[in-house]
Parts: structure tokens; C-alpha cells; sequence
């Protein structure tokens, strides 16, 4: 019996250790399958960056190849006397003949090239530019004749990529040009250069694993903004006379102010967004759109007038047909404008408040009207409207692009709580809100709204919001607002790790308002001695962090953000051009 049962046992043994045997033998094998296929992904991903590269390389080389010929085979253009021109002079050169568009398009690009090596600020030189020249007398009554134009590089330009800084994009060409490129292309603009942009596009640095940072025209240690920046940068630098953005929560209005230049983000559906790539699809909250950003207001304007045209309205049958009311651009009429210099969120740098201050006094020695006034629940729509209506899904899609490949250090310390399980967010939003009101609120917004239903409950609350603002604004009987714009330029990585003082631009995503930025000033040693004393609202980390971003300002540019109601777009860039007509002539007589 004895012996039986021990030879029982002894199979049993075996079996189990059979068993055993396979079960280490196929997790090793899954194991080296996962590390096989992790190890292949890298390589590819490692892949598509190198490409992706040498696409930009060989298009920078050529373009400076074919700029050399030509400059060495005419001897009399006289390049400093074109880039002295602003937009209007020079159309009206380009169209009376005076000027032609093949040196004008040879300076630019000269300049481009140069601009680059210091700032890397260019995706890609679009060398069809080239050849647009041999056909661009059929279009020689556009507003934007022979005028070269820069572009975001997730504007969709045929056979060529729209990565949105994101490896995962790349090799996928677009299959044809974007409406608003087939417009320009209309109005005789030559779209030369594609712009830098940060990963996945939710970022106002300008930094991703395939490209690299752009760096700021007034000081190669800060950054350009984003995620516009590569854009900002190009022209901040002289290096493009208008280029095309796109806006999410500041993405146009963040680098112009950075980079000190103007940019305008139009109501939501003016233009055209087919074509526009996004990071994803689908959000509906926070709404992007495509806008002009330049040296100055009336060049946004002329883009503007531009683009309005039948053209557009006949290639995307879903935007309105409105064209530029150069009516409303052109008035004098004496405006009441609202005004806040902090909103009660985040309390903005010295120099942001001083340029309101000192705008607002310019703006009442004119004539006009200023009325004080501030958002409505500005800490719970940060949290429930916009965070939760950019990362309904938790930040789900987000992740899902960036997965399998390196996370640009710009982006890292944003990204970290992305990854954090929704009750650990839950939990950590609980926690936190007795002792880091923000910290709560940040932790709440990236958890997403969890279902469909909710879903709709936040688009609702969307809707409310936007009624009730309206409300709020007609009660004070005000034409247009005055408001503070993120500045002076961050330094390196803070971007990612400041994002609290975003609601001074999202907010007016948001709400669906057309809202434009107009540099104003420069960080003086006034307000770098006044930042010393700076302790933020909160004073929490993220007024520590802010304190520390914009720390060495000085000589760095100011801006101001001049808003409208929605489909007031001209009557918001009449007053981006009071305002810098006023602050120009202040400035001269100082």
C-alpha cells in the first residue's frame, strides 16, 4: 500500500514538474516575445525619427542650394530693402510689378535657412514653392500675390506629413493640401516652410523627439511658446513676413506673446479646419481653429480678408459665408471696453499686470470707456469645462498616441499623472483639496468624465457657461475686453509643469470668443526686481513654478489679449490695432 501511494506521489512529481517545466519555458518564451517585440518597436520608432530627419535636412539643403544659385545669378536684389517691407507694402509692390515674387521668395527663404540654424524652428522647407512661381501669374488679383507664407506643421500640405509631434504620424503624407492652403494658393500666397510644434500639440512649449526645441528669438535660453512656436519663433525672427496656426488654449496667442508679435484666434468656424490635423478627434468641448499670426495687426487682418472669400466658402460649404467686414475693422467709434489684470486663478507676472495698466491708461486718454470687469467661476470651469472637456476620456487618446515612443522632456512632468489610474486620480483629487485647492482641481479634470452621460452633462454645462458669460458681458455693456496673456517666454521645461496660468487663453476656447494677442512692452528691471516679491494667489507650487519660469525676463517682449464676442472677429482686431497703434505711438514719444 505503502509502496503504491509513493509511486503516486512520485508521478505527481513528475507531472508537476513537467508542468512546471512548460509553464517556465512559455513565460520565458512570452517574456523574450515582449522584449523582441519592444526591442523591434524601438528600433522602428528610432526609424521614422531618422527618416523624418533626413526628410527636413534634405529639403533645408536643397532650398539653400537653390537660394545660392540664385542669388549668385542676380546680383542686383536687394534683400535688406525687401525684408524692410511690411505685408501691405509689400503686396502692393508685388502687384503693381515693382517687386518681383521669385526674389521675394528667395529672400525669404535665405532668411529662413538662416533663422534655423539659430533657432530650429522648421519642420520642413515645402520646396513645391518652387514651382508654384511658373503658375502664380493666374492668380495675380489675390489679395496675397507672391506673398511667401509659413504654416503649422499639422496643417495638412499635400505629400507631405502632419505628425503633431507625435512619431506615430509620421510617414502617413497627406493625400491633399488643407482647405485653407488651397485658399492662399487662390489669393497667389506661396506656402514655403512648415513650423515647428511641441508633442501631441497639447503643450504651449515647442519641443518633440523628432524635431527637437525652438528656442526663442530674444533669447536662445527661453522658449518660442507653443504650440505655435515653431511659427512664432520663424517670425518673431523675420524669417517669414505671415504664417498659419492653430489655437486649442492659446497655442497662437502664447507664442505671439513669447516671441513678441501679434496673433489671432478667430470665433470657431470662421475658417476652415478641414485639413487640420488634430492630436485626436473628437472633443468637442474646447474647440481649435486655424489663425493668422504676424509682425502686426493689420497683416492679420489682411489674411483675414483674404481668406473670407467664395472660395473658401465654396470648398467647405460648412463655414458661414461672411466675408471681411472691412467696415468694422476700419471704425473709429469710441468702444467700452471691459478690463481684469488677474482673474483670481493665477495671478499674472508683474510685467503681464503692468502692460494692462498701462494699456488701459492709453485706451481711456484716447476716449474710450474702460469698465472693470472678471470671468464668473473661474476655478470650477478650469476644472470641470475645460480640463474635462480637453481629457473627457481620462487622457486616454492622448496616451494611446504617444505609446511606444520617448516622451519629450518638455513634456514629461505633464504627462506623468496622465498615466496615473483614474481612482488614483479620484483619491489624489480628494486628498488634495484641503491642502492644494489647484492640485485638486488638476487631478479632477484629468480623471475624465467617466461616462456617456456625463458626457453630455459636461456639453450642457459647456452651453450654460457660454450663455451666462454672454449675460455677464451684456450686463456691463462692453464692447470688447481687455485681459492678460501668459509672458514674458518660460524657461526651459516649466511649460509642462505650469499649467494653471493656461485659463488666461484657454478660457476663451472655451466660451467660443474670438481673442488676439498684440505685444505691448518688454520685461523691464523694474518688474524682475517686483518678481522677487511674487507669491501667487495660492502660493502653492504652482505659483512657485510660474515665479520660476519667467525669472530673467528682462528685455523679453509683453503682450496684452484683446477679446469679442463670437462672429465679432473684425470688431476684436479693430481693437489688437488701437491697442498697438496707441502703445507705437506711446512708445516713440517715451
Amino acid at each position: 500500500m505503502m509502496m503504491h501511494l509513493m509511486e503516486f506521489l512520485g508521478e505527481v512529481n513528475q507531472e508537476w514538474l513537467r508542468a512546471g517545466l512548460i509553464g517556465a519555458t512559455a513565460c520565458g518564451l512570452t517574456a523574450c516575445m515582449v522584449l523582441a517585440q519592444q526591442f523591434s518597436t524601438h528600433r522602428e520608432v528610432k526609424a521614422k525619427i531618422q527618416r523624418a530627419r533626413d526628410r527636413r535636412d534634405e529639403s533645408l539643403q536643397r532650398a539653400e542650394q537653390m537660394v545660392l544659385r540664385y542669388m549668385q545669378s542676380d546680383q542686383t536684389i536687394n534683400s535688406p530693402s525687401i525684408m524692410s517691407l511690411s505685408l501691405s507694402e509689400l503686396t502692393k509692390q508685388l502687384q503693381d510689378g515693382s517687386l518681383d515674387p521669385n526674389d521675394v521668395l528667395h529672400c525669404y527663404l535665405e532668411k529662413t535657412l538662416a533663422v534655423h540654424k539659430k533657432l530650429n524652428c522648421c519642420t520642413e522647407i515645402l520646396l513645391e514653392s518652387f514651382d508654384q512661381l511658373k503658375t502664380l501669374d493666374s492668380n495675380k488679383k489675390g489679395l496675397l500675390y507672391g506673398v511667401p507664407i509659413s504654416m503649422k506643421e499639422n496643417l495638412a500640405f499635400k505629400n507631405h506629413d502632419c505628425s503633431c509631434g507625435v512619431v506615430s504620424n509620421l510617414d502617413q503624407p497627406a493625400k491633399e493640401d488643407s482647405v485653407i492652403v488651397q485658399v492662399l494658393k487662390k489669393q497667389g500666397a506661396i506656402p514655403f516652410v512648415k513650423t515647428n510644434i511641441p508633442q501631441g500639440l497639447l503643450s504651449y512649449d515647442c519641443s518633440n523627439v523628432i524635431y527637437g526645441q525652438t528656442v526663442n528669438p530674444h533669447n536662445s535660453q527661453k522658449t518660442s511658446g507653443g504650440s505655435s512656436g515653431g511659427e512664432g519663433a520663424l517670425i518673431g525672427a523675420g524669417g517669414s513676413l505671415l504664417g498659419v496656426g492653430s489655437d486649442i488654449g492659446g497655442s497662437i496667442r502664447i507664442p505671439a506673446s513669447f516671441c513678441g508679435i501679434c496673433g489671432f484666434k478667430p470665433t470657431p468656424g470662421r475658417l476652415s479646419t478641414q485639413g487640420l490635423i488634430p492630436i485626436y478627434r473628437g472633443q468637442k468641448s474646447v474647440l481649435s481653429c486655424p489663425g493668422p499670426m504676424a509682425k502686426d495687426v493689420d497683416s492679420l487682418a489682411l489674411f483675414m480678408q483674404a481668406v473670407l472669400c467664395d472660395d473658401m466658402f465654396s470648398l467647405d460649404p460648412t463655414v458661414p459665408p461672411l466675408p471681411f467686414n472691412l467696415k468694422i475693422y476700419q471704425s473709429f467709434k469710441p468702444l467700452r471696453i471691459g478690463y481684469l489684470e488677474n482673474d483670481g486663478y493665477s495671478q499674472p507676472s508683474p510685467s503681464m499686470a503692468r502692460g494692462i495698466r498701462e494699456v488701459k491708461a492709453l485706451l481711456e486718454q484716447a476716449g474710450h470707456t474702460l469698465v472693470p470687469y472678471q470671468p464668473l467661476r473661474i476655478q470650477e470651469v478650469v476644472a470641470e469645462l475645460m480640463l474635462k472637456g480637453v481629457f473627457a476620456d481620462g487622457s486616454a487618446s492622448l496616451l494611446q498616441k504617444l505609446k511606444g515612443e520617448p516622451i519629450d522632456p518638455c513634456l514629461r512632468a505633464q504627462v506623468f499623472p496622465y498615466r496615473f489610474p483614474k481612482w488614483l486620480k479620484r483619491v489624489l483629487s480628494f486628498v488634495l483639496k484641503p491642502v492644494s485647492p489647484r492640485g485638486s482641481v488638476a487631478f479632477d479634470g484629468i480623471s475624465g468624465v467617466g461616462t456617456i452621460q456625463n458626457l453630455w452633462k459636461q456639453h450642457a454645462a459647456v452651453e450654460d457657461y457660454i450663455q451666462e458669460t454672454i449675460a455677464h458681458w451684456r450686463s456691463c455693456n462692453i464692447d470688447v475686453l481687455l485681459c492678460p496673456v501668459i509672458g514674458p517666454a518660460y524657461n526651459f521645461l516649466y511649460c509642462g509643469q505650469t499649467s494653471t496660468v493656461v485659463g488666461y487663453t484657454m478660457l476663451y476656447n472655451l466660451l467660443t470668443f474670438p481673442a488676439g494677442a498684440v505685444t505691448v512692452s518688454t520685461v523691464t528691471a523694474e518688474d524682475e526686481e517686483q518678481l522677487k516679491d511674487y507669491r501667487g494667489i495660492y502660493q502653492d507650487r504652482w505659483d512657485r513654478l510660474f515665479k520660476e519660469a519667467v525669472t530673467g525676463g528682462v528685455g523679453l517682449p509683453v503682450a496684452v489679449q484683446c477679446v469679442a464676442l463670437p462672429w465679432q472677429d473684425e470688431l476684436c482686431l479693430r481693437f489688437m490695432k488701437e491697442v498697438e497703434q496707441l502703445t507705437k505711438q506711446s512708445n516713440k514719444s517715451a
